[in-house]
């Protein structure tokens, strides 16, 4: 590395998969990659596979996960990953944690790496909550003495300290998060790559988290790359940011500009009709081709007042007797321009059911007696499943359908319009 702050570097990492097969492929597909390598060749199938494309059907059984990455990392840097699902970065930070190995390309970099992938990522789960922390810093190559030294604190911040000497096999998600994003972070590793596992945290970890993660960057020096939905997350954390797609970077910027690309890109493809929209999930025995929203005397409206009465018509491209909509889920979630979910209606959860709509019909109807958000604007997504909520039961969902514009209104009947924002509204009274 020729620059000294310089802490790491991805060159031309690309990662390929084949398709429906856990390995490497076929044994002839073996026995042909073995015979170039002999012959000082190189291998024949990095020649071809479809792009990281998720939403269209490719013509390869091979696919690019990532192709031709290249950036570098200054050291106490702290660098956001965005983009879309399937984009790719799960894959990348894999690499970068030496977790998988990259089709082509090479990864340099100094010091120690601490990954925080998935629930529970290196823990044993018949080892305790005290005997992970010291496995975990052994592998991170600490000795006992240091990692004694680290030990109150990380059990202290984990908030686990009366499950510490219990089996992690018995620990509840967000608590073995806690524990592993505290043992990462405490154990003082040159650099700490974190997915989106934070998510799985509740509010006030996730606060702790995101402040630990800026104390070490800023205070310690050391580097961060962070993986995040959450692009509030982002911009107050990350100082640069790269945006993936379909496994290649496309920009390349402060974390802010990064930020407001990737938001740009999302509003350009909501500006596409819902009936083509490519960047959708679920098996299409249901596609919705349309969302109305309406007034209360049924009229299609573009905007409308906080507060005020709100009916969602979602079309589909078929009518419901076309399947057992007798288990049919829906819904409905509503988020910020920064991608924080701020409402959701869920059919199940409301005891909706759907054997009362006339099986004819085309359309399901989603009704707010009062919408209750600042004004601000939003996106609304949607998802369709049918016998469960499971991801193999998806019918049809996209991430971002449209935009809703809510203007200010008078949610108090106070005679004052309520302030902007990006947060839901109740009704109270003040006590005196």
């Amino acid at each position: 590395m020729s620059n000294k702050n310089t802490i790491l570097i991805a060159e031309n990492i690309s990662k390929q998969y084949r398709l429906g097969n856990v390995g490497t492929g076929t044994l002839s597909h073996d026995l042909n990659r073995f015979w170039h390598k002999l012959r000082g060749k190189e291998d024949p199938y990095l020649k071809i596979g479809d792009l990281n494309d998720r939403s269209i059907k490719g013509q390869s059984e091979y696919v690019w996960a990532l192709q031709d990455i290249n950036f570098e990392v200054e050291k106490g840097e702290v660098l956001g990953i965005i983009g879309k699902n399937g984009a790719g970065k799960s894959t990348l930070l894999k690499i970068l944690s030496k977790v998988t190995a990259p089709t082509t390309g090479s990864i340099k970099s100094r010091g120690r790496i601490a990954s925080l992938l998935e629930v529970g990522t290196g823990f044993n789960p018949e080892l305790t909550g005290r005997e992970n922390i010291y496995l975990n810093g052994a592998i991170l190559g600490m000795t006992k003495k240091e990692i004694t030294s680290k030990l109150a604190e990380i059990i202290e911040f984990s908030g686990c300290e009366r499950y510490i000497d219990t089996p992690t096999k018995r620990y509840s998600s967000g608590m073995k998060v806690r524990l592993a994003f505290a043992v990462a972070a405490f154990l003082e590793p040159e650099i700490l790559v974190v997915d989106e596992v934070l998510a799985v945290g509740d509010a006030e970890f996730q606060k702790k988290a995101i402040g630990k993660m800026q104390d070490i960057s800023r205070e310690g020096g050391r580097t961060v790359l962070f993986v995040s939905h959450n692009m509030a997350a982002v911009k107050s954390l990350c100082t640069r940011g790269i945006v993936l797609e379909n496994g290649k970077v496309i920009f390349n910027a402060d974390a802010n500009s990064a930020v407001n690309y990737y938001l740009s890109k999302s509003a350009q493809q909501m500006d596409t009709s819902l009936a083509e929209r490519t960047d959708r999930y679920g098996n299409g025995l249901l596609k919705v081709i349309g969302i109305d929203l309406l007034n209360e005397k049924g009229n299609i409206i573009d905007q409308i007042i906080s507060g005020s009465y709100l009916k969602i018509r979602i079309n589909l491209n078929k009518s419901l007797d076309t399947i057992d909509y007798s288990k049919l889920f829906m819904g409905v979630g509503f988020s910020d321009t920064e991608e924080n979910r701020v409402l959701s209606f869920f059919s199940d959860e409301m005891g909706i059911n759907f054997t009362l709509l006339h099986p004819s019909s085309n359309f399901v109807e989603l009704e707010i007696p009062s919408f209750n958000l600042r004004s601000s604007i939003y996106i609304l997504s949607f998802q369709i499943n049918i016998g469960s909520t499971a991801t193999k039961d998806l019918i049809d969902k996209l991430d971002k359908a449209i935009e809703v514009n809510v203007l200010p209104g008078d949610f108090c009947n106070s005679g004052k319009l309520n302030r902007s924002g990006n947060y839901a509204l109740l009704k109270g009274d003040f006590i005196f």
